[in-house]
């Protein structure tokens, strides 16, 4: 089973950053495309953005396009999401997985395991 462990959650102001990690153990992380999904309270779990195994091309959806950057460590095992100009908006539980990378990006494209997630809350 693909498990996945995300981490670097927290709560911002407007306008601030963070890093979420999603590290893999027991598997060897770069052999898989990898998206990072939110689900904000009272709404469905949608995506965010991937990055493939093959080429390491990205994804991301409209919303976050400029703000947020997707990138890999193979050395470290680890998929990071580097999160700048957050808004009230961004504020939800944020899950990373194995999926097929595109443009569709959704749950329906997820093949691996969910895990706890990480909250992050962008409020003053």
């Amino acid at each position: 089973q693909l498990q996945l462990v995300e981490s670097g959650g927290g709560l911002v102001q407007p306008g601030g950053s963070l890093r979420l990690s999603c590290a893999a153990s027991g598997f060897t992380l770069h052999y898989y495309s990898i998206g990072w999904f939110r689900q904000a309270p009272g709404r469905g779990r949608e995506g965010v953005s991937c990055i493939s195994s093959s080429n390491s091309s990205t994804y991301y959806t409209d919303s976050v396009k400029g703000r947020f950057t997707i990138s890999r460590d193979n050395a470290k095992n680890t998929v990071y999401l580097q999160m700048n100009s957050l808004k009230p908006e961004d504020t939800a539980v944020y899950y990373c997985t194995a999926v097929f990378c595109s443009e569709g990006l959704s749950v329906g494209t997820a093949f691996g395991a969910w895990g706890q997630g990480t909250q992050v809350t962008v409020s003053s």
